[in-house]
């Protein structure tokens, strides 16, 4: 047994030594064949590998995604892309002849001393891999710049022009304050941006105001890229065995992803009608269908230019608007605040009515002005209206009417209402920073005004002066929920968000903030009052009233500085010192479908200034709706075999519904605004509704 042991382990050891003398000899061999390659690759062919990692690179390029398109609501652009260039250096590729390629780039392409300055200092920030990230040192390169770029690539190290879609407001001005603008991200937000892991480099625009910024997240698309191969002074190599080998085809190019689109609720043409018939230097225009909230018409005056503020804005364009007095960087309908004047009086009748103080006959005597402790208000018909109702009071405007019943009522009263129609707080549009306005009450007064409150105040506050304050965007509110039987809607500007392929995201419906608490009857009495004010003779409005359509409105004429003991006519003042010209609307009268309000900064009477605009925005909107709602041309009878074929008949738009999806790029007909009412009845304008102190 012994025996048969030793001789299968002297087995075993034979084949053991067999297997490790094959696996020594196989070792060996790849041990020969790696060597051989190392060889090959380093001695005989490393010279030429060595060159070509140092003269080659793989470079990945932005491609910069379309924003989505801004469009109003029948489906016209107001805002899309256009293609454009921008300028970028790397301060890797440009090596040792930085400072070369800077002066050339200057006298090349003209950069301003301030851009030179911003492309110097970011050279002197780049360390370490920073050289390798490209920085912008130009946007938007002008045609013939471009062509004098390519003449002179080769002199350019580092620099590379790449095609970015630039944002393109395709009216210039027009709605520049609703839509907003673009501006680059800054140092500060983009390191907050990256924080919050939002997907924000160097040389990427944000929204900077109005829809652009709020909705920046809805519009913004996601950046592709695609990756090249560089030589060391950056430049790209065309394709070649190489390239092909670092960079496989289905790795070289990620494609952008636009961003969404936004149905606005503006209509372009109504747009264009406020902005071509405002008469006045500085003031705004709202608009909106008092059935929904959604907004028409939002205009500011002065204008701001969307396109001229998107990109780098010189040091000398920006002082220019910041010393502005017009001041055109304000949102006037949002973020600007006035005293109505006697827009104001309906808030007063309504509080009047529910409070018990006042009905349809109630009735004071008009001698021209009213007195109250040994002091004397006047106003602008010195003679007086005689014995004066509501409907009167309202129809032509008598201030005294109105002394007698803020005396009556007290200021809490009219606080209240004020406050339910919308007055006092932002409206919550949601596209800017909006001012509260200020509705006095007697706590207001006692915190605010030396000595507290006075009776007086009541009497200021009754026709919309003293220390009310409002925005147009309020007042259109408010006409509105007067109009609508007191529905205080959430002013809206954006009606649908739709995917770049058409599809529909998310639909905004009305919203609704209140109800004002006021019985029916009550205001029916102030509506046929201001139904009187446009169609009445006498009615403040009355001259320039539209013949086919019945409005109702009022007019007001608030003044920015107190008077002393003579009245001075508004044409002998400066323009500083002139009243604000107010007129608030809605039409039809019985079933509204469109209010507008129109303020005009330092022009006068409400009547004169302000109507005209608002009649001709609301002429507009019901002819462009007949217009759409009218049937297509019948097709002509049979021709005769001797008479041509007649043309077919161009037929008219159709009224869009309100869900559905205009086409994207559909550009409307110009149309012209109709002709404003004559200006020419000043005399016969009831001059002022204001408060005078003797």
């Amino acid at each position: 047994m012994v025996d048969l042991l030793r001789q299968g382990h002297k087995t075993s050891g034979k084949e053991f030594v067999a297997s490790l003398t094959l696996f020594g000899l196989i070792a060996a061999l790849g041990f020969a064949v790696l060597i051989g390659r190392l060889y090959h690759l380093q001695l005989t062919l490393g010279r030429e590998y060595y060159e070509k990692s140092l003269n080659n690179f793989v470079k990945e390029l932005k491609i910069p995604a379309d924003r989505g398109l801004l469009l109003d609501r029948h489906g016209e652009v107001l805002a899309d892309s256009r293609p454009s260039y921008d300028l970028y250096l790397t301060p890797y590729f440009c090596g040792k002849v930085c400072d070369e390629v800077v002066a050339r780039l200057s006298d090349y392409l003209s950069l301003s001393s301030e851009e030179q300055q911003h492309v110097r200092q970011k050279l002197r920030e780049a360390k370490g891999l920073s050289r390798f990230k490209p920085f912008l040192v130009k946007v938007d390169i002008a045609r013939d710049l471009v062509d004098v770029f390519a003449a002179h690539r080769s002199e350019l190290d580092g620099i590379d022009l790449l095609p970015v879609p630039h944002r393109n407001y395709r009216r210039g001005t027009f709605a520049g304050h609703a839509l907003g603008y673009l501006s680059e991200v800054n140092e500060a937000e983009l390191d907050q941006m990256q924080a919050q892991g939002l997907d924000y480099h160097e040389g990427d625009y944000v929204g900077r105001r109005g829809i652009e910024r709020a909705f920046e997240e809805q519009l913004r698309g996601k950046d592709g890229a695609q990756r090249v191969v560089v030589d060391a002074k950056g430049r790209m190599l065309g394709k070649n065995e190489l390239s092909a080998e670092l960079l496989p085809e289905g790795g070289r190019i990620r494609l952008p992803r636009p961003g969404n689109n936004l149905v606005l609720t503006l209509d372009a043409h109504l747009q264009e009608v406020a902005e071509q018939t405002f008469p006045g230097r500085a003031g705004a225009v709202v608009a909106l269908d008092p059935r929904t909230g959604f907004l028409l018409v939002l205009m500011s005056k002065p204008e701001i230019d969307p396109n001229l503020l998107t990109g780098r804005v010189t040091k000398a364009e920006l002082e220019a608007m910041a010393e502005d007095p017009l001041q055109p960087e304000v949102f006037r309908p949002l973020q600007q605040q006035y005293h109505p004047g006697s827009t104001f009086k309906p808030v007063t009748a309504l509080a009047a009515l529910e409070h018990g103080v006042i009905n349809e006959r109630s009735t004071t005597f008009c001698k021209g002005g009213y007195t109250l402790a040994n002091r004397e208000w006047r106003f602008w018909k010195p003679e007086g209206h005689g014995w004066v109702d509501l409907h009167r009071g309202l129809v032509q405007s008598c201030d005294t009417f109105f002394y007698w019943v803020a005396d009556r009522l007290g200021l809490d009263p009219l606080a209240e209402t004020a406050r339910a129609l919308g007055l006092g707080k932002p409206t919550g549009l949601g596209i800017g920073a909006e001012v509260a306005g200020v509705i006095p009450d007697v706590a207001y007064h006692d915190k605010n005004t030396p000595g507290g409150y006075y009776r007086g105040y009541a009497l200021n506050a009754a026709i919309g002066q003293g220390d009310v304050n409002v925005t147009p965007l309020q007042m259109a509110v408010l006409y509105a929920a007067i109009s609508n039987g007191g529905v205080v809607y959430r002013p809206q500007i954006v009606r649908r968000i739709d995917d770049p392929e058409g599809k529909t995201l998310k639909v905004f419906e009305p919203e609704v903030r209140g109800r004002l608490p006021v019985k029916a009857k009550n205001l029916k009495l102030v509506v046929d009052g201001l139904k009187g004010v446009v169609n009445e003779p006498g009615g403040t409005a009355y001259l320039r009233r539209l013949t086919d359509i019945e409005v109702a409105g009022k007019t007001g004429t608030a003044q920015v500085i107190a008077m002393g003991a003579e009245r001075v006519k508004t044409e002998d003042l400066d323009y500083w010192h002139g009243d604000h010209a107010w007129f608030a609307a809605f039409a039809p009268a019985d079933d509204p479908e469109i209010a507008v309000v129109v303020i005009n900064e330092h022009a006068g009477h409400g009547g004169v200034e302000s109507e005209p605009t608002a009649m001709a925005i609301i002429q507009a909107y019901f002819d462009d709706k007949k217009a759409r709602e009218a049937p297509a041309a019948a097709p002509s009878a049979e021709p005769t075999h001797s008479a041509p074929e007649p043309e077919p008949a161009e037929q008219s738009p159709q009224t869009p519904k309100e869900p559905g999806k205009p086409k994207l790029g559909m550009r409307e007909t110009s149309r012209r605004p109709p002709s404003l009412p004559s200006p020419s009845l000043r005399d016969g304008e009831v001059a002022r509704q204001s408060l005078h102190w003797n």
